[in-house]
């Protein structure tokens, strides 16, 4: 008995093992508080894109996929964050943006899933190699949905946030006159 004991206690400390390894391994090896790195691209409508336009403001930058569940899952939280606090003053910058960057293989499921999911920010960028992506590898992406919350000045404030925690920072940093 004494011996089955110890048997599950070991496997259960193995697969626990397993699991937090993971997680540490596929977590983003990227510093909170460092500057973000630069993204340019062109937009589905043909507009060039620099991430520096949009210092001033917080950014989300949003890495997902049309083909991922849990991605797609948490786009309506994601348009309650923009809708919330896109058009908002803080006080330290004005407005609140998200870039969403598709991790794909068909540049026609993720516009298809802009579509269907109603993402109607205008930031949408995309990779049809996967994770094998000058963008994708600069910001250490191992999985999706991978986050990072970009301040006014161009800093990473958090990695994989959640979206409570995303609310409750931008909260703090509201003006007293919340939107515009």
């Amino acid at each position: 008995m004494k011996q089955i004991i110890i048997s599950v206690c070991v496997g259960i400390v193995l697969v626990a093992g397993y699991y937090f390894g993971k997680s540490l391994y596929l977590r983003p090896d990227i510093k909170q508080g460092i500057m973000a790195q630069e993204i340019t691209s062109i937009l589905p409508d043909g507009s060039a894109f620099a991430l520096s336009q949009l210092k001033g403001k917080y950014v989300l930058l949003d890495f997902w996929g049309s083909w991922c569940k849990p991605c797609r899952e948490s786009h309506p939280q994601l348009i309650d964050l923009y809708n919330q606090f896109h058009s908002m003053d803080f006080k330290d910058g004005s407005g609140f943006e998200i870039v969403s960057f598709g991790v794909e293989r068909n540049p026609g499921s993720w516009q298809n899933a802009i579509k269907d999911d109603k993402l109607d920010w205008p930031y949408h960028l995309v990779s049809t190699n996967l994770f094998d992506n000058p963008t994708v590898e600069a910001y250490k992406v191992k999985q999706i949905p991978t986050r990072f919350l970009i301040n006014p000045e161009g800093t990473i404030i958090a990695i994989d946030p959640t979206f409570n925690a995303i609310s409750a920072l931008l909260q703090k940093r509201l003006m007293k006159a919340t939107s515009k």
